[in-house]
């Protein structure tokens, strides 16, 4: 039997945080594991693109409820206190304007939460967030940012859920960005667990923004949303 649950007694979700170039992995809020990777995995389901803005730093290892933030990268969510609002909409907002951040980026920042299982390990489901550096830009050798990897599936008319994606830290980036790869297709067996944890509450859960107030993110779209190139075909299975 597969396990659907992805929070633990305490309630914490089970999580594969990355810092320092490396991957962390905590069960029920416990820190259990670190690894260097590379990372063997399956993507069961995604959040669509979100964009954040902390007023002072975001710690990975405490994630805290952002100052303001948008669901949809085009206005601030409903539920950000009207005090805390940076903006009507993202595109008139300061903290959007290159050199706004103390790194000289922007200081609202793109992201997107992956439920994710691991090769071998299928019967749990962690939550992954990437940001803006693994989600754009070009690849190399084989290795791609999310969406480079998401249009290559797509254009081999192959599922996420189908494939081991194999996922490694840019050793020549300052800050964590990740690589993404495919490679092999699932076994019979494996795409059937795969599927049954997309359809699950841990694989919707994990794919939530952390929020004050959680948002729903639907099962059975897309893992990847229409932005990245990436389409799901429902019925295929």
């Amino acid at each position: 039997m597969v396990d659907l649950s992805t929070f633990g007694s305490g309630g914490s979700p089970n999580r594969i945080s990355l810092r320092g170039g490396r991957f962390h992995h905590s069960i029920d809020g416990e820190h259990v594991s670190v690894s260097d990777g590379p990372l063997d995995l399956i993507i069961v389901n995604a959040a669509k693109l979100a964009r954040t803005y902390y007023e002072g730093s975001y710690d990975p290892a405490n994630p805290s409820a952002p100052t303001c933030w948008s669901v949809d990268t085009q206005m601030p969510s409903k539920d950000v206190p009207v005090a805390q609002k940076q903006a009507n909409r993202c595109m008139d907002c300061r903290q959007n304007i290159r050199g706004s951040s103390i790194g000289g980026g922007r200081a609202c920042r793109y992201s997107q939460r992956l439920a994710i299982v691991l090769e071998g390990q299928m019967d749990t489901v962690y939550q992954m967030r990437i940001s803006a550096t693994s989600i754009f830009g070009k690849g190399q050798k084989g290795d791609m940012s999310m969406q480079g990897y998401a249009k290559y599936l797509h254009n081999h008319k192959t599922s996420s859920l189908e494939v081991v994606t194999q996922v490694r830290f840019d050793e020549k980036s300052v800050t964590p960005k990740l690589f993404f790869k495919a490679i092999r297709a699932l076994s019979e067996q494996e795409l059937k667990t795969a599927l049954e944890q997309k359809s699950s509450c841990a694989a919707s859960t994990a794919a939530l923004q952390t929020m004050p107030v959680q948002l729903e993110t639907a099962r059975d779209d897309s893992p990847f949303t229409e932005v990245s190139g990436f389409k799901y075909n429902k019925g295929e299975y």
